[in-house]
């Protein structure tokens, strides 16, 4: 059975990238969020495996959204997606529990080595 991926990006670009590079891969996305509070509201009903969270979003950022998540399920597993990262960004995502970083733009194997990360 696949892993299943909520992709969380408010770029439908980003997530048909992700898409294509899941192609014949143990993932399958299960869900896309244009925004932090999609996301919450989606996360308890779909119960994903993993989450890709981008960081810079409108409304309730992906750290923001991220920290709201773990809050009400410390078991979510998320993989903070961004090209504008910095050090105080990959700090503050791992200090609210995200379980790895992915720096845009990345590669199909760098991907799943984030989402198996993530899933271990």
């Amino acid at each position: 059975m696949k892993k299943q991926v909520m992709v969380v990006d408010d770029s439908r670009m980003m997530e048909l990238h992700i898409r294509r590079l899941l192609e014949g891969t143990d993932y399958e996305i299960v869900a896309y969020c244009e925004n932090g509070e999609d996301a919450i509201a989606g996360y308890a009903d779909l119960w994903p495996d993993v989450v890709t969270m981008d960081i810079i979003m409108p409304g309730i950022d992906g750290l923001e959204a991220a920290q709201i998540i773990l809050e009400e399920h410390p078991e979510a597993r998320i993989v903070m997606v961004s090209s504008l990262a910095n050090d105080d960004s990959v700090h503050e995502a791992s200090g609210i529990g995200a379980k790895t970083f992915l720096y845009k733009p990345f590669s199909k194997e760098e991907l799943l080595q984030a989402l198996d990360e993530a899933t271990e």
